[in-house]
């Protein structure tokens, strides 16, 4: 797992679109910070691009720097999640203004023990995660079902091929800074 790490982390670094094992499903990832990258996932998914993706963080600390004021309930949330969990917060920082929603928002997950963790801690950056398919496709239950296109579509596929991902997207949950919660996707 080690040397894949280090494999994506060069390709992120240079601007690359990876293909990857998350916590929950096989994504396409980028820097989140980097604009240019975000395009290629647009153009790669056939996906407008107001339709903002998932970033994943690798802690509290690092999803600090990238939200302006973390909901207290947002912490509750997360240390008593059962399974992975994305939050939709307002006023995020730091990241492309490609990522941002319309209404000034992104969704983050914070992620546990996983190659994705991995990648974080070595990246220090947020990474995209966008599910492994073309938009309005089926996102696919393991590596097996992840078309040609988009294996050919990006600049680097992770090498694990069997590493076991939960079949199931996040929960997401959207916090308003009014303290209001709406669950999205269970």
């Amino acid at each position: 797992m080690h040397a894949e790490v280090t494999k994506a982390f060069q390709v992120l670094k240079q601007g690359g679109i990876i293909l990857y094992p998350t916590d929950t499903v096989w994504g396409i990832g980028c820097d989140a910070t980097n604009y240019e990258a975000i395009q290629k996932i647009y153009k790669l998914k056939q996906r407008v691009d107001s339709k903002s993706m998932i970033c994943l963080v690798s802690d509290f600390k690092m999803l600090n720097q990238y939200i302006e004021e973390i909901p207290e309930v947002a912490y509750d949330i997360l240390k008593y999640a059962t399974k992975p969990t994305t939050i939709v917060y307002d006023r995020p920082l730091h990241v492309a203004e490609n990522l941002i929603a319309e209404d000034n928002s992104l969704a983050l997950r914070v992620v546990r023990e996983s190659f994705a963790s991995h990648l974080l801690k070595k990246f220090k950056k947020p990474i995209v995660s966008t599910s492994a398919n073309i938009s309005g496709q089926q996102t696919p239950k393991s590596f097996k079902e992840i078309s040609d296109e988009i294996l050919k579509g990006v600049d680097y596929v992770v090498n694990l091929p069997n590493v076991k991902s939960s079949k199931k997207p996040s929960a997401i949950i959207k916090l308003a800074n009014d303290g209001t919660v709406q669950v999205i996707r269970q």
